[in-house]
């Protein structure tokens, strides 16, 4: 029989434990679940830090980074930035305290939200190595260096050494210096690849890369800063019970309709009216004394009172020409597309949408498409099969647009897919940040934005394949040229040069086809001139279309009027279809005169306009017409008429 243990025994072994100490164990949590793993997310946790920083501040990103092995498996990390820089009394919480930091609270875009990013990084560094971590700081005044290290157990900073250094360059920024395990390898989930993706995503950056294997730099492909994010509140559809409660309890307001109109975004007097008698609770009852009761009650009626949606103008999105800039940085590719989904909203935090597409170039042809995934500006190299932008991209018919796919699957070819997105509140499947999760609200957006960028794609991959169907077409043309001028030359006794140069010209001109706009621009006056052909035949083509339908409306109203033959309607074009030819004032179709046709019937509209009302289409009105038609018909019997006479008189 197993030995017993009293309640009391049990009781003092329950111990507090700190979140330090919860994750130095389970650090799988964070993405540290392998050397090559726990080393790039370092560095990137370092550099995210560093780009939300300049970003905020509104300054153009400069980032170095630099990685030297050191021994087996352990490499020195050196991550610096231009940023503001921290001031020195906030250095030692700001990186060695857990769940600290100026993004949590705050429901705004940022690539850090959780407060455990950079924390995460120097725990691993301090778990794996047992060194402490240098962080050096400047606002642009003095030089503060500090040695660090985390009181596991208290989750508390401890400060091995401080020293102020005088700053003549009037240097700002931040630099980091640790010692980590890891594994540096160059694979599609290497730091080098996670810099080309995060130099595509943030072009406005400018990123040096010194590592194992030499040095990398990506330079900025513009100087513009997105617009900043603006900081909203919490909007009532996505409150939990839980959260409404402690926002309750920690409110400076002084009643409960204050509460809901200033801690909450679209909630006006009249709506917070609403939900309160809803909820049966006093409007002038303070929020810190509502009962367990009234909270579930008021609760309730957040949901079911009718609001306007959250702002949507508070997201910062990449936008369409930025995207295309770090897609031809960074991607060879022949042709590109960007798509900008509008705001919309999930449990009540605004989220958009960005979608780029690369085609053709230097891309795989027999392999499967790339698939960038980014969530507000960072890129995701892990857990791709758990990703609501993986789902996303398995979902579209990729057939449709001309690129070849199987049920279910990531279509293959020289295609490349940027999906990036951004929200005040990223729903990350886990603290390492790698997955965004699969809400019906985002597969939609994203699913949307895709099949747009795909309809603009298929419209160049159709050009392209016309071209080189022309392409053949000239070729064997161009096989027989010479047979055919030889031929020519002895019919027409013409030189046989001046022939065949004709005949290059004119099969030229005849199997040329534009793809894309810069192949226009480099095509010449000859291509131009045909896209301008092109372009007024298809204008031709529509006003064809729009005289056949007044033609048939007016064919309508006369077999409404009674006239002619109530059970056909004349189109025009088809009395050339049929042989017409004009002979002074008399046309004839077959032999058959106009006389005996009747009038023709062009010009009025039977759609969506009464009988007997004319289209302004530029012409003369029916009953004119028809009149002229009369009177012509008249005077040439009458002139018919007067020369029999003469002719009979002679005779």
């Amino acid at each position: 029989m197993p030995p017993s243990i009293t309640a009391e025994e049990l009781a003092e072994k329950i111990k507090e434990i700190s979140i330090a100490e919860f994750f130095e164990k389970n650090r799988h949590l964070l993405g540290y679940e392998n050397p090559s793993k726990g080393l790039l997310t370092v560095v990137k946790e370092g550099c995210e830090n560093s780009l939300d920083a300049c970003e905020e501040a509104g300054i153009l990103p400069n980032i170095f980074i630099s990685l030297k092995a050191i021994g087996a498996n352990r490499f020195k990390v050196m991550i610096e930035d231009n940023g503001p820089g921290v001031v020195a009394s906030k250095v030692p919480i700001a990186f060695e305290k857990f769940l600290v930091g100026s993004k949590f609270h705050r429901l705004r875009q940022s690539r850090g939200i959780q407060g455990i990013g950079i924390h995460g990084a120097i725990l691993y560094s301090q778990l794996t190595t047992g060194k402490s971590v240098k962080i050096t700081s400047s606002t642009g005044d003095s030089i503060h260096e500090f040695d660090l290290m985390i009181d596991v157990t208290k989750n508390e900073p401890q400060i091995i050494s401080h020293k102020i250094e005088k700053n003549p360059d009037k240097w700002h920024g931040v630099k980091i210096e640790m010692e980590t395990e890891g594994k540096y390898v160059d694979s599609a989930q290497s730091i080098p690849e996670y810099l080309k993706q995060t130099a595509m995503a943030n072009p406005f950056a400018k990123i040096t890369f010194e590592g194992p294997n030499g040095k990398m730099e990506f330079d900025r492909a513009t100087k513009e800063l997105p617009k900043p994010p603006k900081e909203i509140k919490p909007h009532p559809y996505g409150i939990e019970l839980g959260i409404l409660r402690r926002m309750a309890t920690t409110t400076k307001t002084k009643n409960i309709t204050s509460f809901l109109m200033h801690d909450f975004s679209r909630v006006g007097a009249r709506s917070a009216e609403q939900i309160l008698r809803l909820a049966k609770v006093d409007p002038k009852k303070n929020p810190q004394n509502l009962t367990a009761e009234e909270m579930e009650r008021v609760h309730k009626s957040m949901q079911m009172v009718k609001l306007i949606a959250p702002p949507t103008d508070v997201l910062s999105p990449l936008g369409e020409k930025i995207i295309e800039e770090g897609m031809k940085k960074e991607i060879k590719a022949e042709h590109y597309v960007a798509i900008e989904r509008p705001p919309t909203v999930y449990r009540g935090f605004p989220f958009q949408v960005e979608v780029g597409l690369a085609f053709g170039g230097e891309l795989d042809q027999k392999q499967p498409a790339q698939l960038f995934r980014f969530a507000n500006k960072i890129p995701l190299l892990y857990h791709q099969g758990d990703c609501a932008t993986t789902q996303s991209v398995e979902e579209v018919d990729w057939n449709r647009y001309n690129i070849s796919q199987s049920q279910g699957q990531i279509p293959y070819g020289p295609l490349a897919i940027f999906i990036h997105f951004i929200s005040v509140w990223v729903p990350f499947t886990s603290e390492g940040k790698q997955a965004i999760a699969s809400y019906p609200e985002i597969i939609k957006e994203m699913k949307l934005a895709l099949q747009d960028a795909g309809r603009e794609l298929a419209i160049f991959i159709r050009q392209k394949r016309r071209g080189q169907e022309n392409l053949i077409r000239r070729q064997i043309f161009e096989r027989y040229l010479p047979v055919v001028a030889n031929s020519l030359g002895e019919i027409t006794r013409k030189e046989k040069e001046t022939i065949l140069s004709q005949l290059e010209s004119m099969i030229k001109k005849k199997t040329q086809v534009i793809v894309g706009e810069e192949n226009a621009e480099e095509a010449g006056p000859e291509k131009s001139a045909e896209s301008s052909e092109e372009k007024n035949s298809k204008e031709r083509r529509i006003e064809s279309r729009e005289h056949g339908e007044a033609g048939r409306g007016e064919g309508i109203e006369n077999a409404q009027q009674g006239k002619g033959n109530p059970g056909r309607v004349e189109e025009p074009g088809r009395e050339g279809r049929r042989g017409v030819r004009e002979t002074g004032e008399e046309r004839e179709t077959g032999g058959e005169s106009e006389e005996r046709r009747g009038p023709v019937r062009t010009g009025v509209s039977g759609t969506g306009e009464k009988a007997g009302k004319t289209k302004d289409t530029g012409r003369e009105p029916v009953t004119e017409r028809k009149g002229k038609v009369r009177k012509r018909r008249e005077e040439a019997r009458e002139e018919a008429e007067g020369e029999g006479e003469e002719t009979r008189g002679e005779t």
